[in-house]
């Protein structure tokens, strides 16, 4: 779909870039041009997806680093510095979520989610928009979810750090736009991963339940999500800014009355044949 020299010259940290949509993101970084520095907690996995991603012959670098500290965002960009001088784009994917009933939370849990979410998202954004500010030039892509402005029911951590998350893409947005940075969110839907499968629909039935929600009717892929940031951080997306991108199959829209539209038809056409 794009040129394959699209980000040619470019240099992009993927935060969470050991697996799923991060992993997705860092592929097509590579694939279109980019050196790609990965960056997560889980260190032989980010080692693993580097040494696939190499087979691409773009520079790549692997980073422990867990962005709720501070101190570790900063260790990351001073490698990013020293190995490459420069970052071109930042992807925040890296995330922290469990269901729980909200009266069930401890202020543990909460600040766990909120430390990695939001925090994190913040720290890497500092220190990528420091370097960018300085060069008149980058692109910041974040990665977000419908819940953060419609909420759901035992994910109040991730929805209100998403939600953050949201007000931090708009505000970075509008206030570095003079200046060559460009802040833009993507939301993906219910996007069929390994982790998703596993975490969030292990049995048939919930997966039935999620797809009567989605009316396309089927889950997202990772490069549904990649070739949207992928957009985002290439210049054909020069003019965009503070926006969030939705890509879930109509799902935010609701497919509630949807459903009734339906049944209410064929209720019609039942009638009609009598």
């Amino acid at each position: 779909m794009f040129d394959p020299s699209l980000l040619s010259g470019k240099v992009a940290v993927v935060t969470g870039g050991g697996t799923g949509i991060g992993l997705a993101v860092a592929r097509e970084a590579a694939r279109h041009g980019a050196d790609v520095v990965l960056a997560a907690r889980d260190v032989p996995r980010l080692e693993q997806a580097a040494k696939e991603l190499g087979k691409t012959g773009r520079r790549v670098l692997a980073v422990g680093c867990d962005v709720a500290d501070y101190d570790q965002v900063r260790a990351l960009f001073a490698r990013v510095d020293a190995e490459f001088g420069r970052v071109d784009v930042l992807v925040n994917n890296a995330a922290a979520n469990f269901i729980r009933p909200s009266e069930s939370l401890t202020s543990v849990r909460w600040r766990k989610v909120i430390d990695i979410v939001l925090n994190g998202t913040f720290h890497c954004t500092l220190e990528a928009g420091k370097r960018m500010l300085g060069r008149k030039s980058g692109s910041v892509i974040n990665m977000v979810a419908a819940y953060a402005w419609q909420g759901a029911p035992g994910l109040a951590p991730s929805a209100s750090a998403k939600a953050g998350v949201v007000a931090l893409t708009r505000t970075l947005g509008a206030e570095w736009a003079a200046r060559g940075v460009r802040v833009n969110a993507v939301c993906p839907g219910f996007i069929d991963t390994a982790q998703s499968r596993e975490r969030l629909w292990p049995q048939d039935w919930i997966r039935e339940e999620l797809l009567s929600q989605v009316p396309m009717g089927s889950f997202g892929t990772e490069l549904d999500a990649a070739n949207l940031v992928l957009y985002l951080a290439s210049p054909l997306a020069g003019y965009v800014t503070g926006a969030v991108f939705v890509a879930d199959g109509g799902q935010s829209l609701g497919r509630g009355a949807l459903n009734i539209l339906r049944k209410a038809g064929a209720v019609r056409k039942a009638r009609d044949a009598r």
